[in-house]
C-alpha cells in the first residue's frame, strides 16, 4: 500500500486547509488511518486517527474542536479538515495506515504504512 498525501500549503492564522490521503493498492476500509505531524526541530506527534469498525475518532488535545478526520469510501480517501489554524500547527503532516481496527491508533508504532508528508505553514 502506498499513501499519497496532499493539500498542504501556506495559510494565515485563522485559516483552513484540508489534507487528503489516498491509499493506492488497498481499500480504505481495510485500514485504520491516522495523521501525524512533525513540527520544525521536533519529533513526530500524533494528530488524529479514525477506526472504521465503529467510526471512532481520536484527536490530539490541542486540535480538538478545530481538526476533523473523516473518510470517503467511494473516493478511497481520508481527510483531515483543519480550521482555525495557528502558527503552532506548522509542520510536515503525514498520513499513516494500519491493518486492523484495534486500539486508538494514537501511537506511531502501530502503523504499517506512511505517506511522504505534506508541508503546512501557518503564518501569524
Amino acid at each position: 500500500v502506498q499513501l499519497q498525501a496532499s493539500g498542504g500549503g501556506l495559510v494565515q492564522a485563522g485559516g483552513s486547509l484540508r489534507l487528503s490521503c489516498a491509499p493506492s493498492g488497498g481499500t480504505l476500509s481495510s485500514y485504520s488511518m491516522g495523521w501525524f505531524r512533525q513540527p520544525p526541530g521536533k519529533e513526530r506527534e500524533f494528530v488524529a486517527s479514525i477506526r472504521w469498525s465503529d467510526v471512532n475518532t481520536y484527536y490530539k488535545d490541542s486540535v480538538k474542536g478545530r481538526f476533523t478526520i473523516s473518510g470517503d469510501g467511494a473516493k478511497n480517501t481520508v481527510y483531515l479538515q483543519m480550521n482555525s489554524l495557528k502558527p503552532e500547527d506548522t509542520a510536515v503532516y503525514y498520513c499513516a495506515a494500519r491493518r486492523g481496527n484495534r486500539g486508538t491508533g494514537t501511537s506511531s508504532s502501530v502503523y504499517d504504512y506512511w505517506g511522504q508528508g505534506t508541508q503546512v505553514t501557518v503564518s501569524s
